[in-house]
């Protein structure tokens, strides 16, 4: 039985952790944190002296993601220890899926229902409807090219995605051209639906990834039928259920799990080209491999460093964008939000060409809003709301201190929602607050910059592509994450430790994926049932 280190018990850690130990390999995950779950994690906010309530003044808020889509990635990491997802982590399905609000004071739902989505783009904006519903039919041919090119295996460029000399096919060629590699996410969606505010709604699904959607490659219009089709989910009991669901089953199936212990270092041999262990705590403790869910750059820079992290220093991978995150306890829930809302800025160009090329936060910002309370009234006394709200900024620019920066960006944002999101009198309902910073982030989670989604995926041609998760510099290396490949995201991070324990048993000849497990990932999963 080989000797498996993991290196950080984010999703991708502790999925890579489930999928490694249900093979047959013995795991160890050291997380620095005291807590598992990385980004997922939880907080726990006492509102002072409130009256009553069932939670007794108590507010539950998810610190990090907290939408999930793409549901077949936990439920193939669970099939990969014979567990069933749905009775171990239940799901709740969201439709609506997002609310957004504009600033022209009007607003429309984001239904998961494509038809039904497209007749209220028509009664919103006349002459939507049809382009959208073309959208979708390019974003579900671009999500199933993902699935047969991207997805599932260890990608680091297009040489990995395709064997050029055998599968020059005319139906694969047909697919690198359905790519649209060279235009961007806001091309494609403009091409198809003109109305600013309806492109702008449709440009979030970049949300996912922390990127700019007028630099981002088409590639990622993907998302926009993974959402449709596979819907969007609220794990019962927040996502950080998500974190304890995968932590638990790793534990249950035999992995050592040691948060509190930071990797300082890796034992390298045969002139830094061969991983043979892991320093923690000043000991040297001997693995067969190592899967590192730290920062795939800051893993090459810090951990291995030499030549090979000079080289990935040079690669000019870019951070993708940090955030403010206000987690609010309200006294009275806003009973017009919707579970996730999305308050978007007056002018989407000026927004994001603040935050990606000045580096400056957006003076006029969008902020997405998770109102959970409607869902799950555990989260906060009787008829108040647990309110998230999340936007973004650049990642650590020199010269920004977001100690002094934090005050006056905070108005900002709450100013944002009472002029366009319909909450004037917000701050009379705060009872309790916490507030978390691009300078928090950077150091709470050992990522690159503070960037909360890893790498940024901008560039029109190449943009989609992240360091792979077989190391190809140093064996027995492997890595796992939002900065690594598929990128960010809570199904694709989930997604990253799959494919780096998945490599890494194929590599050590070890017993493969199970049918049960191959099948509960399958898109087809959902429409075609098991044979009796």
């Amino acid at each position: 039985m080989s000797k498996v280190a993991v290196i950080g018990g984010g999703l991708g850690g502790l999925a890579a952790a489930c999928v490694a130990q249900a093979r047959g390999h013995q795991v160890t995950l050291f997380d620095k944190n005291d807590w598992l779950g990385g980004k997922a994690a939880v907080l726990h906010l006492d509102a002072p002296a409130t009256p009553g309530g069932r939670n007794g003044g108590a507010f539950r808020f998810d610190m990090g993601p907290t939408i999930l889509t793409v549901p077949r990635v936990l439920r193939r990491i669970f099939a990969e220890a014979g567990r069933e997802q749905a009775r171990d982590l239940p799901l709740i399905r969201l439709d609506p899926q997002w609310r957004c609000f504009f600033e022209d004071g009007t607003r429309i739902d984001l239904r998961e229902n494509v038809d039904e989505m497209a007749r209220a783009m028509d009664a919103f904006a006349p002459g939507n409807g049809e382009g959208y519903r073309s959208f979708q039919a390019a974003s579900e041919n671009l999500h199933r090219i993902s699935e047969g090119f991207f997805f599932w295996k260890s990608v680091e460029g297009l040489s990995d995605t395709i064997d050029f000399r055998a599968n020059m096919r005319a139906d694969t060629l047909k697919d690198v051209l359905a790519l649209r590699m060279g235009q961007t996410v806001a091309k494609v969606i403009r091409g198809h639906v003109p109305d600013a505010r309806l492109a702008q709604m449709l440009d979030h699904y970049c949300q996912y990834v922390g990127s700019s959607p007028y630099l981002a490659p088409a590639v990622l219009c993907g998302i926009g039928d993974m959402q449709a089709s596979e819907g969007i989910w609220y794990p019962v009991g927040g996502t950080r259920a998500v974190a304890e669901g995968l932590a638990k089953l790793a534990e249950s199936i035999g992995a050592e799990l040691r948060p509190g212990t930071e990797v300082t270092g890796l034992d390298l041999r045969d002139g830094g080209t061969r991983v043979a262990g892991v320093v923690a705590k000043g000991e040297t403790i001997p693995f067969d491999a190592v899967i590192s869910n730290m920062d795939a750059i800051r893993t090459y820079k810090e951990l291995v460093g030499g030549r090979t992290g000079r080289k990935y220093e040079k690669k000019g991978f870019e951070p993708a964008c940090s955030g403010v995150v206000l987690y609010l306890g309200l006294n009275r829930r806003y009973e017009h939000l919707a579970h996730h809302d999305f308050v978007f800025s007056r002018d989407a160009e000026e927004e994001f060409d603040a935050i990606y090329r000045k580096g400056i936060p957006a003076p006029d910002p969008t902020a997405y809003l998770a109102a959970p309370s409607g869902t799950d009234p555990s989260v906060a006394p009787d008829g108040g709301e647990a309110l998230y709200v999340l936007v973004h900024t650049p990642h650590l620019r020199p010269g920004q201190d977001w100690s002094k920066m934090l005050p006056q960006y905070r108005q900002v944002i709450l100013d944002k929602l009472k002029r366009t999101a319909g909450m004037e009198d917000i701050e009379e309902r705060i009872v309790v607050e916490r507030a978390l910073t691009p300078q928090d982030i950077h150091e709470r989670y050992k990522v690159l910059d503070g960037a909360i989604y890893g790498l940024a995926s901008h560039g029109a041609w190449m943009g989609a592509f992240k360091p792979g998760n077989r190391s190809s510099a140093v064996k027995g290396l492997y890595l796992a994450g939002g900065a690594a490949h598929p990128g960010p995201g809570m199904p694709m991070v989930m997604m990253s430790g799959w494919i780096a324990a998945d490599a890494l048993d194929r590599d050590m000849g070890g017993r493969g994926m199970s049918e049960a497990a191959e099948r509960a990932g399958m898109r087809e999963a959902l429409l075609a049932p098991a044979a009796e």
